[in-house]
């Protein structure tokens, strides 16, 4: 039994680092050099998912830590989940609300990168609380550290590709996407099997309140920081949705590669709780979005359809005007000529 779960365990590792590993991949392919640079000229993607995934998450994983009374094992669990960048879910949801897709993708490419510095940092500042806990003490910053930075690689990888060939990077976002799902699904039943059918009756009732809490307050909060930024719906529903949905598959890496399963328990479970509740909550957005929200975002579309199409009207109207030159007399020339030099100032 030992060896088979010794086997699983470095089974479960392996499919984890290929999961992750394969996301970043699929992050850095969806991402190009020409819309990076518009971001940096004028970063308000990088602002909102600094201000989302750094400020707003990790302090409500951490008031959430504290109204729930959990102790210092599933508080780090919460912690971690609550400080990590934001996760591809929310792409595939953008699409479905009709989101601002390059948005998106640089806050949720942006904040993967600002993760290298701010989660650690993160860690630190709000795990003062259970400092003098062993499980706090024995915090591998270091490793988390290590963890982020070697999600670089596949990343600049993809974005390299979407230089080079974009084809083929069209088809890696579409084989991330599935990964993730299926990843997902797996580590349920392998975390499953190797913990024990017993494991989700061991975890308190109150880290399944905050799964359920915490996405959905994630939500309502990048909802209104794009509020407060004075975004367009379609925008604000991104931000929502890159707010509340985090990186569970760096969560799940981190509590598995760094922390034993003797020390974490049955907390393990939590970042995939949080990925469950977190694509049901965004999933009841969608379906609400496409019962409710869908006709006045069909208007504002349609709107701007007809006043394209009464400006090329009126452009096929000028260059009719302009044929029609030629059949005056030359005498009459040279007043008519003036008057596309003045349309077109």
């Amino acid at each position: 039994d030992t060896f088979g779960d010794r086997s699983l365990s470095q089974g479960l590792s392996v499919l984890v680092g290929l999961g992750l590993c394969v996301t970043m991949l699929g992050l850095g392919c969806a991402v190009e050099l020409g819309q990076l640079g518009q971001q940096l000229r004028r970063p308000v993607g990088l602002l909102l998912a600094l201000l989302g995934q750094f400020v707003a998450m990790p302090l409500l994983a951490f008031l959430l830590a504290l109204i729930f009374a959990l102790d210092e094992v599933a508080a780090v669990a919460v912690l971690l989940c609550g400080c990590c960048p934001g996760g591809n879910l929310s792409n595939l949801m953008s699409v479905l609300v009709d989101g601002d897709m390059n948005l998106s993708i640089i806050m949720t490419a942006s904040s993967t990168l600002l993760a290298l510095f701010l989660m650690p940092l993160c860690l630190w500042i709000y795990s003062r609380h259970w400092i003098n806990t062993a499980v706090v003490q024995l915090l591998p910053l270091g490793a988390v550290s290590l963890t982020l930075g070697s999600t670089l690689l596949p990343i600049g990888l993809g974005v390299l590709i979407r230089y080079r060939h974009p084809r083929a990077a069209d088809l890696m976002v579409k084989i991330s996407l599935w990964s993730l799902l299926v990843t997902l699904v797996v580590l349920f039943i392998l975390t499953g099997t190797m913990l024990g059918p017993d494991l989700l009756a061991q975890i308190p009732a109150s880290v399944y309140a905050i799964a359920v809490l915490m996405p959905l307050a994630g939500y309502a909060l990048g909802y209104g920081l794009a509020t407060v930024f004075k975004m367009p719906p379609h925008c604000r529903r991104t931000v929502s949705l890159e707010t509340g949905c985090q990186n569970v598959q760096l969560c799940t890496a981190i509590l598995k590669l760094t922390f034993s399963p003797e020390l974490i328990g049955s907390m393990y479970m939590f970042p995939l709780l949080y990925a469950l509740f977190q694509s049901a909550e965004a999933g009841l957005f969608v379906l609400a979005y496409k019962m409710y929200g869908k006709d006045s975002y069909k208007q504002d579309t349609l709107g701007e359809e007809e006043d394209t199409d009464i400006s090329y009207k009126k452009l096929k109207e000028e260059e009719v005007a302009d044929t029609s030159y030629g059949t005056v007399t030359t005498e009459e020339h040279n007043s008519i000529q003036m008057e596309p030099t003045q349309t077109a100032l």
